[in-house]
């Protein structure tokens, strides 16, 4: 298993940047005009992408092999439960929702267009993670691949219960 460190891409320094920028424009420009049913769709999908954005850490630290000291993101073991056998970057799919979530909430054509570029960014920066995660761990990431899927959370849950049904049938 070879060893990486962390990085920061220049597509999550360009997302960032556009997401800042989504909210400082929905919340303090635009003032959030809009329908109010999409305004309660998008703190919906807000509470998912926490969910999402934050789980990660706490099961990364505990099941990922993290040296003492170090951050989260230095696993040393290949984690595929809780979140992480629903998608296999949650943190990513957090992000993603993050900018839809501004857009429901901002309902702004100027929004919605930096989330999907900043959304766009993301899904580029999944494919590199799922590179890296191939050097890391090997034939094990590859069995992982093919059994949860790369960002679709939707399709994973569906996977997910299908394999406890089918595990329960047994």
């Amino acid at each position: 298993m070879k060893q990486k460190s962390w990085k920061l891409s220049g597509t999550i320094v360009v997302f960032t940047v556009l997401t800042v920028l989504q909210y400082v424009l929905g919340f303090f420009v635009f003032k959030m005009p809009g329908g109010e049913t999409l305004h309660w769709v998008g703190w919906g999908i807000w509470v998912l992408s926490c969910v999402f954005g934050f789980v990660p850490i706490v099961t990364l630290r505990q099941k990922g092999g993290v040296p003492q000291g170090k951050s989260y993101v230095h696993t040393t073991r290949l984690v595929d439960s809780g979140l992480y056998a629903i998608v296999r970057h949650p943190q990513y799919v957090g992000g993603m929702l993050f900018n839809v979530t501004l857009m429901f909430l901002a309902q702004h054509w100027l929004i919605i267009g930096m989330g999907i570029v900043s959304a766009s960014l993301i899904y580029l920066d999944i494919q590199q993670a799922d590179r890296d995660g191939l050097d890391r761990f090997g034939d094990a990431y590859r069995s992982y691949m093919q059994r949860v899927p790369r960002a679709n959370f939707v399709l994973g849950i569906f996977r997910l219960i299908k394999a406890q049904v089918k595990y329960r049938g047994t």
